[in-house]
């Protein structure tokens, strides 16, 4: 389990995240907006039936920026993007998978659950 940072800013673009130990990581805004993983925009299965999100026609600046974060207990935080899209809970986990891959542009893929 990834632990959480001590600080987080967003800066130039990124998600910066400071941890006590020294490290510094940071995360693109937009890879992390089209990586988010809400079931609006990744899909999910639902009684055997798998339905998958609907990504928005049209992309706009306003949607890879960052009006709010919450913390979600401590395992998580919940971001408020400008153009009000706030349903997609980035665990540490998954932030910690979403900086490992973002280099080589791996997309995450969401397949059938069952």
């Amino acid at each position: 389990m990834s632990k959480a940072p001590d600080k987080i800013q967003v800066k130039n673009g990124n998600l910066v995240l400071g941890y006590s130990d020294g490290q510094v990581k940071t995360l693109s805004l937009e890879y992390m907006r089209e990586e988010c993983p809400c079931a609006g925009c990744k899909g999910e299965t639902i009684l055997f039936t798998t339905y998958k999100g609907n990504k928005p026609e049209i992309k706009t600046p306003e949607m890879y920026k960052i009006t709010g974060i919450e913390p979600v207990g401590g395992y998580a935080i919940k971001i408020t993007w400008k153009d009000g899209h706030d349903t997609g809970l980035y665990s540490w986990d998954y932030i910690q998978t979403l900086i490992d891959s973002q280099e080589s542009g791996t997309r995450q893929e969401y397949t059938k659950l069952i």
